[in-house]
């Protein structure tokens, strides 16, 4: 068994995304003294790049974020050594410290794992409990790990998926509730699991548009980490971009509707008329017909989806946002990169719009939305159905 952390929070996942926002938070939040303490990184895939990182997680000195972009008119290039990572481990090499770990000092989860993080692998069973070896998919191992932690008469977690997932926390925890009762666990377990630990609902918005190799990003400006208030939560750390609200989804549509529909959208384009292969959004957004279908899908598609809700003022200011940050003249975010696992993206970043525009009565033909969901035209009638 590998030298165990004593770390009080327990991270899934090594991408990039999570080094430039939560783990960079986390170092800030050291350095005032206001964190519950550095972080253990668990690496969950095979990718040399991710052991890469990991390898990386492990050396002293920390690794590099890099922010750049514009703030409050002013042009920003910092660099931060960021130094909140205790150990790297990997899930099948480490399992057994792992398991220790989640059973002891962690206080809180928080995962990253992309976008089929929550989906089970059949070659996982009950026989896994024991330990011996990792399961393959992350609800399975949460499973395994909070089980372990309950025999143990620890204190309940906190868990916070940063999926892009609606409800990420209460979708993580019914799907591992699920996963306890196919395997036949107790009912006092199910209790301990589903409802003593706290899962929260939480969002997270920050553009990462490269790697450092090997371990490190390059980031913008412009981060916030919403996070749903439950009783009984504990903080990973405090922090001036963490918000911490009883209202999660005005955050989550904004952002869903306005950012990701707009990365999405301009990744359809690149994919659909074999856009060069490098292209960035940045380029994309010079490029004024294309430019032109994204403001007309913002405009006529979505912002009267927010209009109807009575929240077209905090759209618009959003939508202000996200125009600068696309154009931000410092970060070369790959449209490749955001076309990654692009139909499934579609499914959860533009078919809610179309959806709540028909939920709502509203009579918008959505032709843009609907071509890349290959969606039927909608019927220009008030209260028409979904195709």
């Amino acid at each position: 068994m590998a030298a165990l952390p004593s770390s009080p929070i327990l991270q899934f996942g090594t991408s990039r995304f999570l080094q430039a926002h939560v783990d960079l938070f986390v170092h800030q939040a050291l350095e005032q003294e206001q964190a519950l303490g550095r972080v253990t990184v668990v690496q969950t895939t095979g990718s040399a790049a991710s052991a890469q990182r990991l390898a990386a997680f492990n050396a002293p000195g920390g690794y590099p974020v890099r922010i750049r972009g514009r703030e409050d008119g002013a042009v920003v290039d910092r660099e931060h050594r960021v130094t909140a990572i205790e150990a790297g481990l990997h899930a099948d090499r480490d399992w057994a410290t792992i398991c220790e770990l989640g059973a002891t000092s962690v206080q809180v989860i928080i995962s990253n794992t992309g976008d089929r993080g929550y989906e089970l692998c059949a070659v996982d069973g009950p026989s896994l409990l024991d330990g011996a070896a990792a399961p393959r998919s992350f609800p399975a191992k949460l499973l395994v790990l909070l089980h372990r932690r309950y025999l143990r008469g620890a204190a309940p977690l906190t868990l916070y998926p940063c999926e892009l997932v609606a409800n990420n926390g209460a979708v993580l925890r019914d799907v591992v509730r699920k996963l306890a009762l196919a395997w036949k666990l107790d009912n006092s377990f199910i209790v301990y699991l589903s409802m003593t630990c706290v899962w929260i609902n939480s969002l997270v918005d920050r553009i990462v548009s490269e790697a450092i190799d090997p371990a490190g990003a390059v980031a913008e400006p412009y981060a916030i980490w919403v996070i749903e208030a439950k009783r009984r939560m504990v903080l990973p750390c405090v922090h001036p971009h963490i918000v911490v609200t009883d209202r999660l989804e005005p955050y989550e549509r904004r952002k869903l509707f306005l950012l990701n529909a707009g990365h999405t959208f301009l990744a359809e384009h690149w994919l659909a008329y074999r856009r060069p292969k490098d292209e960035t959004v940045l380029q994309a957004m010079s490029d004024p017909a294309l430019r032109a279908e994204l403001e007309a899908l913002w405009e006529e598609e979505v912002l009267p989806v927010f209009d109807q809700l009575g929240e077209a003022g905090t759209a618009r200011t959003y939508l202000a946002q996200v125009r600068d940050r696309f154009c931000n003249p410092f970060l070369a975010h790959r449209l490749a990169d955001i076309a990654q696992n692009h139909e499934e993206k579609k499914r959860r970043r533009l078919l809610p719009v179309v959806a709540l525009a028909n939920e709502l009565g509203l009579t918008l033909p959505q032709p843009r939305l609907r071509a890349a969901l290959q969606l039927a035209a909608a019927r220009h009638h008030s209260g028409a159905g979904m195709p």
